[in-house]
């Protein structure tokens, strides 16, 4: 217990709820670093696709990165509309849930959760590729430690986003501040020099060029490159974790991440140029990232350019956390759809859904392991499902926005719409650019998977409205059949135990029965049948005639495959039988085991009792424990926080 504490900290009281909530200095960490750490990987996977062109690669570089630059500005102003038109939490899945219909939502919501898993996998096994790049003698330990790190995101959320939110500030804007100090040192030094500035460290050269700029390739870079805007819809998806208004505060996270992201995007492409810097083979040893060759060009590979690339390291691993944040809130909304399970939408001991978090830990963790942390192993089925959103969320907001049209006349809807409409057009081209580009490459993975999980939530939402159909009562409550139940009492041997359950038994009912299974055969055995009628005679029935009760009977039933279950369950059929319109109360006294060394010390028959009547025993059957204390329990051991304690509101 004090170890949990220690890790996830006191458990919170529903009161703190508002507390808990985050203004654009955390939101900036706990929703941007994944918009901010794909200004890393984007450019270097635009450039890994261009290394067949060699030196022509640095050409294109700048051409493909403005259009990806002019693509993010168009989802800024559209993704700031839909904040402001969908602040509970506008994503992709309430946007499409409420203009597009429930297929287009069960859509955007497959493509968002597998987005957020790949988000995670990319965004760790990024991080570990900058570390390794700077620390080759770390490449054999490539996957621990990413699993390492996720295990370490994962602790650090369950904590709860504030939390998260301020630890990982500091990385954050160290990041920033690095490279933006970086990049306008390096566009100096390229300014003085006339436009050929001198390298500290002179990066790997160019592989010689092997083909030509065919519009097939740069379309293909293109794809690689638009995974550096697969956070941009992240703050409108998180709306809800913002403090009030939560709008301005939302609009002011995106902003900052998104100026920070186009000038990071631009300026990396840019010294990329200068400095004749390309992408490097990851799967082989001395593999340097651009990121980790444009800084030692820049400053060499002192003080700076450990604090530079430590930086990276820490955000490209931690913009994991943009999932962490997100994708418990889009799974709690899909659950409260029933869509997904119930639990999903539970609030856990730090106010945070801990069931979406551990889940999406545990399939992260899976990916990493089969993809063996490779980060361009894992773009391919990285961009599709970003863009299905994109596409998704602009064209809900352009149905959203005809509605208001048609309700207001006199409003003027025309220029949102245009953006919209705009947002949904370029994204839905880029859509099939990524798709066509990818889908050899292990793209038609997240194709073929988006299907299955649209299978699978429905499976859930049919689940739930077969349950709710069954159990929903719109009736007043049924009075016509109220006698006493049949009381059967489990006895084992005549006990406290016994005692107690009897005790509580001529309480509800005036016809108690007592069963006691006889599992084996023998002298032995009749000798403890013999004395147990003995017991029942002297202990039970004579006290009962003396208080003027109906005495409990004691029946022996032969448990011949030492399963109590089955004769028990033969027996109620039987008394259901003979009394159509009574219920049966099964009584199971069981020793409540207080230590984890006690469960090794005894048998769990209560157990598995208990499990086989619920399941088995039918509509007219009541199973109820009745718990024996060797050591009477204190209410003050269960409130491990003062908090807990609170009476009734």
């Amino acid at each position: 217990m004090f170890l949990k504490r220690l890790i996830l900290g006191r458990p919170l009281p529903n009161r703190e709820y508002g507390e808990r909530k985050i203004g654009a200095f955390e939101g900036v960490p706990a929703m941007g670093l994944d918009g901010l750490a794909s200004s890393a990987y984007g450019p270097e996977a635009a450039l890994t696709v261009l290394i067949p062109l060699g030196a022509l690669s640095l050409a294109y570089i700048g051409p493909i990165t403005a259009v990806i630059v002019a693509l993010l500005a168009i989802l800024y102003v559209s993704y700031r509309q839909t904040i402001r038109a969908y602040p509970s939490n506008g994503g992709a899945y309430t946007v499409s849930k409420e203009n597009l219909g429930r297929n287009a939502s069960l859509l955007a919501a497959a493509a968002l959760m597998i987005d957020y898993v790949l988000n995670v996998a990319v965004g760790i096994s990024a991080g570990v590729a900058a570390l390794v790049s700077a620390m080759p003698a770390l490449y054999p330990y490539t996957l621990w430690l990413c699993l390492g790190l996720l295990t370490l995101i994962t602790l650090v959320n369950l904590r709860g986003t504030l939390d998260a939110g301020r630890l990982f500030a500091l990385p954050a804007y160290t990041f920033v501040v690095s490279f933006v100090l970086l990049l306008g040192l390096g566009l100096y030094r390229v300014v003085i020099s006339g436009g050929d500035p001198r390298p500290v460290v002179p990066p790997p050269p160019l592989a010689p060029t092997t083909a030509a700029a065919s519009l097939w390739l740069l379309m293909h870079a293109f794809a690689s490159g638009c995974t550096a805007m697969t956070g941009v819809e992240a703050v409108s998806n998180g709306v809800s974790a913002f403090r009030e208004p939560e709008v301005k505060y939302a609009h002011r996270t995106l902003t900052a991440i998104v100026v920070i992201l186009g000038l990071l995007l631009a300026g990396i492409a840019y010294l990329a140029g200068s400095y004749g810097i390309g992408a490097m083979d990851q799967t082989r040893e001395g593999y340097q990232s651009v990121l980790s060759q444009l800084a030692q060009s820049v400053v060499g590979r002192g003080f700076f350019y450990s604090v530079a690339i430590g930086s990276l390291l820490c955000v490209l691993a931690l913009s994991a956390n943009t999932s962490f944040t997100d994708f418990p809130r889009l799974c709690r909304t899909i659950a409260e759809d029933d869509f997904l399970p119930r639990p999903f939408a539970v609030v856990g001991r730090r106010l945070v859904f801990s069931v979406g978090i551990l889940y999406l830990a545990a399939t992260a963790g899976g990916l990493l392991i089969v993809f063996g942390g490779i980060t361009e192993r894992l773009i391919p089925l990285f961009a599709i499902g970003a863009f299905l959103t994109f596409t998704l969320s602009q064209a809900g907001m352009v149905v959203h926005w005809r509605r208001e049209r048609l309700k207001n006349p006199s409003a003027r809807h025309e220029w949102r719409l245009a953006i919209n409409g705009l947002g949904a057009l370029v994204t839905g081209i880029a859509l099939v650019v990524i798709v066509t580009a990818k889908f050899t490459e292990g793209a038609w993975v997240t194709l073929l998977v988006i299907p299955c999980v649209i299978l699978l939530l429905r499976s859930f939402r049919r689940y739930y409205d077969g349950v709710n159909a069954r159990i929903r009562e719109d009736a007043p409550l049924d009075l016509s059949e109220t006698a006493p139940p049949i009381v059967l009492v489990v006895t084992e041997e005549w006990s406290r135990l016994t005692d107690k359950a009897l005790h509580f038994a001529m309480r509800l009912s005036p016809d108690v029965m007592a069963v006691h299974m006889v599992a084996l055969s023998g002298p032995e055995s009749a000798d403890k049948e013999k004395t147990l009628q003995q017991q029942w005679i002297r202990f039970v029935e004579e006290p009962a005639r003396r208080a003027g009760l109906k005495p409990p009977r004691l029946l022996l039933l032969q448990a011949p495959y030492r399963r109590m279950h089955g004769p028990l369950l033969k027996l109620v059929r039987q008394i259901e039988a003979e009394h159509s319109d009574r219920m049966v109360a099964i009584l199971i006294p069981e020793l409540v085991k207080r230590s984890w060394w006690q469960y090794l010390l005894h048998t769990h028959r209560a157990r598995h009792l208990r499990s086989m009547l619920l399941q088995y025993g039918g509509a007219q059957v009541v199973v109820i424990n009745v718990p024996w204390y060797l050591e009477e329990p204190r209410l003050e051991d269960a409130l491990v926080d003062p908090e807990a304690s609170a009476g009734p509101a």
